[in-house]
């Protein structure tokens, strides 16, 4: 009976597999340089301001006005040791603007993974990536979070709905005292903070200047909150969005084609391409023919089932090993849609770090999220239409 039970399992599943191959895919529209513009407009995939008067219109606040003495001490904070409980760590520590971690052995670790010799990290060693470019961040004391989560880019963060991980913070201010106040992270209360800045005569004077209560918590995370809106990107995408057709390759286009196909348009939109929701990964709990029946053969278990975690929900895994055991928003592998900008320079990817690879990532993405086998020229066109998104942070001259 068991094995009748595994058999008619086997066929119905032996089916599902086969439907792609069976029903003939519907030819895909190919979409002109004006109609690829006006989709991604359409999905509020616009492109990030390159004046300052489209940059206010977007990031300025009346509760916190940006102001260039503003910037200039939150950007003063943000590189500033002063905030960590052993004066280790900066925030700039793990959002990075500058070259390699802190961490140099933890970095080199990363850098000979096993997947590394594909990463896009070994070329892009140097870049403005916002992040760490660490399986799991780094704070004070040298503490690694026990869910082992890696520090999400902080370019064009502040256009997005929602930060962290598990989408906990939904403006980018309020992203700010939970990581100087963390354990893992920068460990401070908020009277240290207050204290230590008063101290400091430099500190205190600016902050009299630019705040009429001075030094205080909240100031501090205004400062910081209105440095890390300047920190926007633009990139190839950026000019193709306002009109120019060779900003792009024509393979870059047919990724973005692809992307807008294949339904990643649905998770990664808005002018960040990502950050505005919170969604289930992965969405498809895939059973592969061996997942199901666990008999037929063990080959899968090197990639797809790195470790199927029975710990956790029945038949609810992560699509590679969840080190750390993170399960998102609410443990219901709920998560914050990473922004994709710049995404080929913040490698590791997913929520620990798993990942190396950027074409192993967008493998996984099509089968785990879209139920589909992506071919290696989709892989390939959608890398190249990623590589458009990769750009610098925008040199405002009225903030310089």
């Amino acid at each position: 009976m068991l094995r009748l039970t595994f058999l008619a399992i086997f066929i119905i599943v032996v089916w599902i597999e086969l439907l792609p191959y069976i029903i003939p895919n519907k030819p895909k529209e190919i979409y002109s340089d004006e109609k690829l513009r006006e989709i991604a407009l359409s999905r509020g995939m616009s492109p990030i301001p390159k004046e300052y008067s489209g940059f206010l219109k977007l990031l300025d606040s009346k509760e916190n006005p940006i102001t260039k003495e503003k910037v200039a001490l939150g950007k003063s904070l943000y590189f500033d040791k002063i905030l960590s409980q052993d004066t280790s760590v900066s925030c700039a520590s793990c959002h990075m603007l500058g070259e390699n971690p802190h961490n140099k052995k933890q970095f080199l670790d990363d850098l000979t993974h096993p997947q590394a010799k594909t990463d896009c990290m070994v070329c892009h060693i140097k870049d403005q990536s916002g992040s760490d470019r660490l399986a799991t961040a780094i704070g004070t004391e040298g503490k690694t979070s026990p869910n082992h989560l890696n520090t999400p880019t902080i370019l064009n963060s502040a256009l997005a709905k929602y930060r962290m991980w598990d989408g906990s913070a939904t403006t980018s201010k309020s992203a700010i005292a939970p990581m100087i106040h963390g354990k893992y992270t920068m460990n401070l209360s908020t009277q240290e903070v207050e204290e230590r800045v008063k101290k400091n005569n430099a500190y205190k004077q600016k902050f009299d200047k630019v705040f009429e209560d001075g030094v205080t918590f909240e100031n501090v995370c205004k400062a910081l909150d209105v440095y890390q809106k300047t920190l926007l990107t633009r990139s190839a995408y950026d000019r193709f969005l306002e009109g120019d057709d060779s900003a792009m390759s024509e393979e870059a286009k047919r990724g973005f084609r692809n992307f807008i196909q294949l339904g990643c348009k649905g998770c990664h939109t808005g002018i960040t391409v990502g950050g505005q929701t919170i969604q289930k990964f992965p969405t498809r709990n895939y059973n592969h023919i061996i997942d199901v029946t666990g008999i037929f053969s063990t080959e899968f278990i090197g990639r797809d089932v790195a470790a199927f975690d029975f710990n956790i929900k029945p038949y609810s895994r992560y699509p590679f090993e969840n080190k750390g055991g993170f399960l998102g928003k609410n443990n219901e592998q709920l998560f914050r849609v990473p922004v994709l900008r710049n995404v080929t320079k913040t490698s590791p990817y997913f929520h620990n770090g798993a990942v190396f690879d950027l074409r192993e990532a967008v493998r996984i993405m099509g089968k785990y999220q879209l139920s589909m086998e992506l071919t290696e020229i989709q892989i390939d066109e959608i890398v190249a239409f990623l590589k458009s998104l990769e750009g610098d942070v925008v040199e405002y001259k009225e903030l310089q």
